[in-house]
């Protein structure tokens, strides 16, 4: 995700460089023929693409207001994905490690949260159709990684290995019956988040939808020329210009927004939410890290990102 607070203009305008090349080609050949043939002076009341703008600019507006309700749920899901962690590791400290507890507890509270750190890289990947598995080896044991090989769908296999734990730690003693209920009712959290991750992904916004808004804009940019050349001349050309490009820049801006799963700049940062969350989990076991800037990167900027040891 885009971090930085000063968005490079070359990035900002690079998205819709094309557009700009046509639409300053067309609006130049416009202003040429009006000017040097006099049988190709053709103009339009300006009320026309004025209408037309409102009436486009309405439209964006809704689209963008919906692919932005679209990034903002994915953000508020990657929230409570945060919350529910460290809820799971204090409940793990507090129901089953004790500051006097060694050994299996000890041991078994570790695994459990290490491997939900797990689940959380795994389900960032997950969505951007990475490999699900991938940097989880210093996190989850060979036993783990090989049982989930067999899924297709790494984060519910880890998911299911929580709670056949958890299970285990109630036989065993270690927790009682509404302890396990509390414990189990996070790890049902997790799945209705990660379900709601899915149903972001997998619910395509409607493509008619964002067709019949483009070709509206590309009309309104064609009759543009025409109703500025007679009050304007020549200097119609920068007009119509930074006009179309705003209009662009709109348009491209919620056809980002309405996918925040695609491993793009603008995307929910699921990459630095789980680093933020590994972070935690290791401070509440008492484990060690260390504060590192981030390799590089268009979707990392320049921001501090926290490595775990």
């Amino acid at each position: 995700m885009l971090l930085k607070e000063n968005i490079p203009v070359t990035y900002i305008f690079g998205k819709i460089k094309k557009e700009v090349l046509l639409v300053t080609v067309y609006s130049v050949l416009i202003a040429v023929m009006y000017n040097t043939f006099h049988f190709t002076r053709i103009s339009i009341p300006i009320a026309v693409p004025t209408i037309l703008g409102t009436v486009i600019s309405l439209l964006l507006a809704f689209k963008s207001n919906q692919a932005y309700d679209r990034w903002w749920e994915a953000r508020t899901l990657w929230g409570a994905i945060v919350n529910d962690t460290r809820s799971l590791t204090r409940q793990l400290l507090t129901f089953v490690d004790t500051p006097y507890a060694e050994g299996e507890k000890k041991a078994f509270c570790e695994k459990m949260a290490k491997r939900q750190i797990a689940w959380c890289y795994s389900l960032s990947h997950h969505l951007r159709k990475e490999n699900p598995l991938q940097g989880l080896e210093r996190l989850l044991s060979e036993e783990d990684i090989e049982h989930l090989k067999r899924y297709d769908n790494v984060p519910v296999g880890l998911l299911e290995l929580q709670a056949a734990d958890l299970r285990s730690a109630y036989k065993l003693g270690w927790i009682n019956e509404f302890q396990q209920v509390a414990m189990d009712e996070t790890l049902t959290r997790f799945s209705n988040e990660m379900g709601g991750c899915e149903r972001i992904k997998n619910t395509v916004f409607p493509a008619t939808y964002s067709v019949y808004i483009h070709l509206s804009v590309l009309l309104f940019v064609l009759l543009l020329p025409f109703g500025l050349i007679e009050f304007f001349g020549v200097v119609e050309v920068p007009l119509v210009i930074a006009i179309a490009s705003s209009f662009f820049l709109i348009e491209n801006m919620a056809i980002h927004l309405q996918d925040p799963f695609e491993n793009k700049p603008t995307d929910t940062p699921t990459t630095t939410i789980s680093r933020t969350i590994e972070r935690d989990i290791k401070q509440m076991l008492k484990e060690s890290y260390k504060q590192e800037e981030p390799a590089g990167g268009a979707a990392q900027g320049k921001s501090k990102v926290f490595y775990i040891l």
